[in-house]
């Protein structure tokens, strides 16, 4: 197996397919001055605990069972190793500061609806720091109708590392606007998860492919060294 294509899809895609994305192979990188991107760690994400998604989502439509508590102990490692070197830390969670609009603007056309007051609150594996950042969005792209592009601008970040949910969704949306944007963006594969396993390898794959370089975390630890801790 080629290392560009040793990934999670490789059970999925089919070798004629894997000689058509030929032409997009190249040599994965981290950014000079990378920031990090959280996407939707969010109460909801994990409620009803581990287990089958099938079986959780009958109590919890918008819970992730196994695929987000199987992505806490990754993603809590990132956190660890780019919080050490000073990157900036992004965070993005749904808009619910406006009361009193009449008509509610979603990220997607689910029809689930958000219960818990703290749904939409940061998982406590997660917890910011002060001096991180909370993008509240209204749409599934964490760059849409928001100030995320002044902030990393004013930091001089050129590349993002993206993890969180979902794959085929709210990640997606902003590894594409990030990648529009210029940004270089890396993807965490340990660390990304979606409530449907095919979406999940599927949207990889072509992220992959065409915006973001998806990397292992072992393979980002590697590239990680040769930046100085804080």
């Amino acid at each position: 197996m080629d290392p560009f294509e040793d990934h999670v899809w490789k059970d999925v895609v089919s070798p004629e397919d894997l000689e058509l994305y030929q032409r997009y192979r190249r040599e994965l990188r981290v950014g000079q001055r990378p920031a990090v991107l959280l996407i939707d760690l969010y109460n909801q994400v994990y409620k009803g605990g581990p287990g089958p998604v099938h079986q959780v989502a009958k109590q919890h439509p918008s819970a992730c069972g196994d695929y987000a508590w199987d992505a806490i102990e990754p993603t809590k490692r990132l956190l660890n190793l780019t919080r050490a070197r000073g990157f900036p830390v992004v965070y993005s969670t749904g808009e619910t500061r406006r009361k009193s609009s009449s008509q509610r603007l979603g990220a997607t056309n689910s029809r689930s609806s958000v219960g818990d007051a703290d749904a939409l609150e940061i998982f406590e594996a997660f917890q910011p720091e002060p001096q991180d950042l909370i993008i509240h969005k209204e749409r599934a792209s964490v760059f849409f109708g928001t100030a995320l592009i002044a902030h990393l601008t004013q930091q001089g970040v050129d590349s993002v590392i993206v993890c969180g949910e979902s794959t085929s969704g709210c990640v997606r949306a902003s590894v594409v606007d990030a990648y529009s944007f210029g940004f270089h963006v890396v993807l965490v594969e340990e660390c990304t998860f979606d409530r449907s396993l095919l979406s999940h390898k599927v949207n990889l794959f072509d992220m992959h492919h065409k915006y973001a370089d998806v990397m292992h975390l072992s393979e980002l630890e590697e590239q990680l060294q040769a930046f100085p801790e804080r």
